[in-house]
């Protein structure tokens, strides 16, 4: 795993560039009070872990002794898998797919075979494995291998069909070849083909079968070097199976038939079956069926063989899914798969292939899958799968992350999510079952949200570097499924999922959870520990348009009324209740749809589990033949009970307490100066507009329609050009529907009013004839589609002078202004408050913050009886680049989050029911000898600025990026501080510090190479982040020093000391008349003395660090040196008898060197000096 080291970044850097320096504005002092305590050593970046299914597998292997799965990709990524919570990615440098996978039985180490004709030794027993040695043949392609247990040699088979051996030990290729010429018989005048197997006797290591693609079997004598037997067969060979005792083997092929061979009767096969074949009642062939790719034949000591085999079904079964069937004495099981079989491996109790196997279970390998088949239970039931390889069930379309959640939040989902679970599978532990969780100190609870197509939502517990799903929930449920093709409504604006889930805002404290739909509908949950059955679901339905669609249709728009609510004016009696079912369609006056929504809202009573349950749904409608535009920025606030959602057409709040929609206005109207609800409609051409010209970038939904289908993105990009030829300004009182019925009534009731506003409405529409609009709407189509298309956002105009010319490039500049970005926060919105007071900070796609201040009644009861208000604060500021973040600082520079309500059990009996007060924060005395500062820190796609309140100055400013834009900005907390982190387009990851913007880290990490990395990046709490790398994967990253530190102690170990199973007992008779087991010799048959050196052409040796005894050092950390420790331990415990012996010798040697000595003594005590 590459680390990034930034320690050498200077804190306060300055270039040259205005992109990569922060500057304090002139004439603002507040920079200079703020103490700001992170430093540029507090960050580093590193991968952590990947979790989910491995993207488009392609091999196998599994360490029997060990009890570690191997899983190789197409993009030569590798992962491995050992208990729960215990997994390993690692990458191959070319990227070429892995063919073939042979672990090294418990010795730590693996073998990859990759499709560019290269082989790697992997070291398993470091944390992060890494490869040992490599080496890559330039004449001829692998196409299989095969590695002995307990033997050095490795064998290759090639498509010339020769077999190359390899000593994996100094991996140097041996001057012993079997060449194909030499197998078969000099009579063929064909090539065999590739060699599709490999595999030595069980019972005599010197004997080598062979199998070629053409058919011929050859069994190979290592010793002679010639073939003994060849076995012939018309159809192709895909794969070999040998039965313990050595005396016979099964080959699948081609026309799906499995043939036995005795080993000694090479003429013809003993056996020949079709498993899936349709036998002819004249005694003919069966008709041939599909190719077995490959069967596996594993014998029981106490019953029938077993013989597993994939493919082979007949060609009538068209449409059938893959099967797995199992052959157990005279019962055939076929299992269906839900995805096309990759691979599998038949788990034995030993790995000794000359004994009994002992079958248990099979590991299925599937596309987008993995399966493990219990063996010993009728019928064959699957192991509960402990890896988090669900994520892709349903493709993800959002992705959200947070870090240091409450303590009593993931038992709650966890509790809920345990008994979604079904109850079908085998009783037995999950038998891949190695290695040793990591000893990590990071304990902090982590939460991985994932929205699907489907409309589903996941949640994930990832602490401590680990992920289990939870909970999931389906938002489908809420609405009518149609039951084919032709049931679906004509009011989708997505043919394909119509639920997928667009953008989530989750409060972890109240756990109340909003959901945003791409068919413009908005999903309001809470979370509950009881099962209730909603009667009717609660609904409420609004109406946001484009002004110059009103222009076209004045009579749709004249009658819809208004259901805002002003600050101290009780709201009408039919804004305070909410539509109690859906609504039925509506037409204008020439025959378009209006009023209604795109799904339809479920009728019947719905029965909610315990978990998150439906409270309110909104949805947005048709608007005289248009559909809505899709929402793309949306946050709840539980303090205050309230929802704001926007799109291209404007803004709309909901109180989600009294179910009643709060404000519903234009983006255009935002900026007027007057009360929202006392200003008189306006056309486009009068509406004010903000005096700043900002960067254009696509609409939000411009970008999200890459996710879908070719047909989806069309469809969308026409419903965006049609709104955007449509766009401006319109009333307030036009904006939505009463919630109680399907036509408005007016809010005002005055008729002069009314009639002079449908009067000014006809004379606006004078002056845009048809003609004008279509060619306005075909014009904003170009122009959208122009930008669609272009890669960098920011190839525009960066101007801050906006034009007021009645060219169609202005208007659609204008009309393209889409609401970005949500924030709930207490602040100071005006420059005349001096208390802070419940604030919504509004952010748009032209770079512009707005503020909306909120009254908010005071308790409980008044808070469910009386109305909230809401009023324009005006423009805050404005940045280059459509705004996506924001954040609220106190006066000494802390975060302020937004205010929450602490959950509690909404479905809990009355007398039971102790809601807690909402958290408020405490309002300054009214004495304002020290005004309480706030800073605003706001991050755009090109700027971040931090905005003192109440004053609304620019306090300090900086330059991003200026040739790409930010995808992805949060503003986190660290162990030390917080920050701004970022993710550009060009790959950066970026942190700032606050409030004064210093640069702390710019690292070119990952260039957008697809747009999902870009739709599911995102940064969290105490320096992690994560992004979909994959359609099934999830790359965790963290950007702390401290994480990086800790890293090699959290992670999880693969290998540990086990000791191998004894060998098979060769009984007395077969030990006395040697019919056991045969051994060989390889190094004297392979070595350099006796088979020379290879040819240095063939292959090209790439040295790693060591060899094999060189990677029993090679663990890092702690916990290796656990390992280490043990390791030496195991091996001593190995040669205490060698010790013993050596001991018990010396001590014999020393005793007969005593007696020799003294026996000399003796001889010569008595004698004189002259007598020697």
């Amino acid at each position: 795993m590459k680390k990034f080291n930034i320690r050498k970044v200077l804190d306060g850097l300055t270039a040259v560039s205005s992109s990569s320096s922060a500057s304090p504005q002139p004439g603002n002092r507040e920079n200079d009070i703020i103490q700001e305590s992170l430093q540029s050593e507090h960050f580093q970046l590193c991968k952590t872990v990947r979790h989910g299914f491995p993207y488009q597998p392609s091999s196998v292997a599994f360490d029997p002794v060990q009890k570690i799965l191997a899983i190789g990709t197409q993009s030569g990524a590798l992962r491995l898998f050992g208990r729960a919570g215990v997994e390993c990615y690692c990458q191959h440098e070319s990227g070429a797919a892995v063919i073939q996978l042979q672990f090294l039985i418990n010795e730590g180490a693996l073998v990859s075979a990759l499709a560019d004709d290269s082989i790697h030794l992997w070291n398993l027993r470091q944390k992060i494995p890494a490869v040992l040695h490599s080496l890559k043949f330039n004449r001829e392609r692998i196409t299989f291998c095969h590695l002995p247990f307990q033997s050095k040699w490795l064998y290759v088979g090639t498509e010339r069909g020769n077999i190359h051996i390899v000593n994996v030990e100094s991996f140097s290729l041996s001057g012993y070849v079997i060449m194909w010429n030499k197998a078969i018989e000099l009579s063929s005048k064909t090539h065999p083909g590739p060699v599709v197997h490999i595999s030595d006797n069980p019972m005599d290591e010197g004997k080598l079968l062979i199998g070629f693609e053409c058919g011929i079997v050859v069994l190979w004598d290592l010793k002679s070097k010639k073939a003994d037997y060849r076995y012939n067969y018309d159809e192709a060979i895909h794969s070999v199976a040998w039965h313990h005792e050595g005396k016979q083997f099964v080959c699948s092929h081609s026309d799906g038939t499995l043939t036995t061979w005795n080993v000694r009767s090479p003429a013809k096969p003993s056996q020949i079956i079709t498993p899936h074949g349709k036998q002819p009642k004249d005694g003919k062939k069966p008709e041939p069926c599909k190719p077995i790719l490959k069967v596996e034949y594993k014998t029981s000591r106490a019953g029938e063989p077993f013989m597993v085999l994939s493919g082979g079904l007949s060609y009538d079964t068209v449409g059938r899914r893959a099967c797995l069937t199992v052959m157990h004495g005279k019962s055939t099981a076929v299992l269906e798969m839900d995805y096309p079989i990759v691979d599998f491996l038949t788990l034995c109790e030993t790995p000794y292939p000359n004994d009994f196997q002992e079958p248990y279970a099979v590991v299925v390998l599937l596309e987008k899958d993995l399966v493990v088949i219990d063996l010993t239970q009728v019928g064959y039931p699957v192991f509960e799968n402990p890896y988090p390889l669900t994520i892709h069930e349903s493709p993800v379309t959002c992705c959200e992350y947070f870090v240091d959640c409450p303590a009593d939040l993931i038992p709650a989902l966890y509790s809920v999510g345990s008994r979604q679970k079904r109850q079908a599978f085998s009783k037995k532990e999950w038998p891949i079952s190695g290695g040793n969780w990591g000893q990590g100190t990071q304990s902090y609870p982590e939460i991985i949200i994932t929205g699907h197509a489907d409309g589903s939502i996941k949640f994930w517990d990832a602490s401590a570097i680990m992920l289990q799903v939870l909970y999931k929930l389906k938002t489908a449920k809420v609405f009518e499924k149609a039951r084919s093709k032709e049931d679906k409504p004509s009011t989708d604006i997505v043919e394909e999922d119509p639920f997928a889930i667009q953008t989530l805002s989750w409060c972890p404290e109240s756990r109340m959870l909003c959901v945003a739909g791409v068919s413009a509908h908005v999903l309001i949950y809470r979370f509950s520990k009881q099962e209730v059955t909603t009667e009717v679901i609660q609904l409420l339905e609004v109406r946001m348009q484009c002004e110059l669609n009103e222009v076209d249709s004045p009579e749709a728009g004249g009658e819809q009324a208004s259901a805002v609510s002003t600050p101290g004016a009780a709201s009408s009696p039919q804004s305070s209740v909410p539509q109690t079912h859906p609504s039925t369609s509506s037409n204008s006056s020439d025959g378009l749809r209006d009023n209604v929504p795109c799904l339809k809202v479920r009728s019947s009573p719905l029965k909610q589990s315990p978990g998150y349950q439906v409270e309110l749904v909104i949805q947005l409608v048709w608007v005289s033949g248009e559909p809505p535009q899709q929402i793309t920025s949306m946050a709840i606030n539980s303090s205050y009970g309230l929802v704001a959602f926007g799109n291209g057409s404007g803004l709309a709040v909901v109180d989600y307490l009294q179910k009643t929609l709060l404000l519903n206005v234009s983006t255009a109207e935002l900026y007027g100066s007057s009360d929202p609800h006392q200003r008189q409609p306006r056309s486009p051409r009068k509406a004010r507009q903000p005096s700043g010209d900002v960067p254009r970038k696509p609409s939000c939904m411009s970008g999200l329609s890459s996710f879908y289908s070719e047909t989806v993105k069309k469809l969308r990009t026409s419903y965006l050009s049609l709104c955007d030829a449509n766009d401006g300004s319109t009333a307030s009182e036009d904006r939505c529907k009463s919630p109680t019925s399907g036509s408005g009534s007016p809010c005002n009731s005055d008729d002069d009013k009314q009639q002079k506003f449908i009067d000014r409405v006809k004379s606006k529409s004078r002056r845009f004839s048809k003609n004008v609009a279509n060619d306005f709407a075909k014009m904003s189509r170009k122009l959208s589609t122009s930008a669609d298309q272009k890669t960098d956002f920011d190839a525009k105009d960066n101007s801050f002078s906006r034009s007021r010319s009645s060219s169609v490039t202005s208007i659609d500049r204008e009309s393209r202004e889409v609401i970005s970005f949500f924030h709930f926060c207490d602040t100071l919105p005006r420059k005349t408050d001096t208390f802070a007071t419940p604030s919504i900070l509004v952010g748009t796609s032209q770079g512009t913050v707005l503020a909306l201040a909120l009254a908010v009644p005071p308790t409980t009861e008044q808070r469910l009886q009386q109305p909230v208000g809401v009023s324009f604060c005006g423009t805050l500021g404005r940045l280059k680049g459509g705004v996506l973040r924001m954040a609220l600082l106190d006066s000494t520079g802390s975060l302020q989050p937004p205010p929450y309500e602490p959950w509690y059990e909404p479905n809990a009996p009355e007398e039971e029911k102790e809601r807690p007060r909402r958290r408020r924060p405490a309002s300054p005395p009214s004495s304002q000898e020290s005004q309480e500062t706030y800073y605003a820190v706001v991050c755009s796609e090109k700027q971040a600025k931090v905005l003192s309140l109440p004053s609304q100055n620019f306090i300090y400013e900086h330059n991003i990026t200026e040739t790409s834009f930010v995808l992805r900005a949060d503003v986190v907390t660290m162990p030390a501080g917080i920050c701004i982190t970022c993710f550009c387009a060009n790959g950066h990851i970026m942190a700032l510090s606050l409030p004064s913007l210093r640069p702390l880290l710019d690292l070119n990490y990952l260039p957008l190479t697809d747009m999902r990395i870009a739709r599911t990046f995102c940064f969290s709490n105490l320096g992690q982040a994560l992004y979909l790398t994959s359609p099934t994967e999830i790359q965790r990253i963290t950007y702390s020093q401290e994480t990086c530190d800790n890293l090699q102690e959290m992670l999880g170990e693969l290998f540990t000391p086990v000791e191998t199973p004894e060998a098979p007992n060769r009984g007395f008779f077969k030990g006395l008349f040697g019919g056991g087991a045969q051994s060989l010799d390889r190094e004297d048959l392979f070595g350099e003395l006796s088979a020379g050196k290879a040819s240095r052409s063939l292959a090209q040796h790439i040295p790693g660090p060591g060899g094999i005894e060189g990677m029993k050092g090679a663990a890092s950390g702690v916990v290796g040196e656990l390992a280490r420790a043990r390791i030496a331990l195991d091996e001593r415990g190995q040669k205490l008898g060698e010790l013993e012996e050596r001991t018990a010798a010396m001590m014999a040697s020393a005793d007969s060197f005593s007696r020799h000595a003294h026996d000399v003594m003796l001889k010569y005590k008595d004698k004189k000096w002259y007598q020697l």
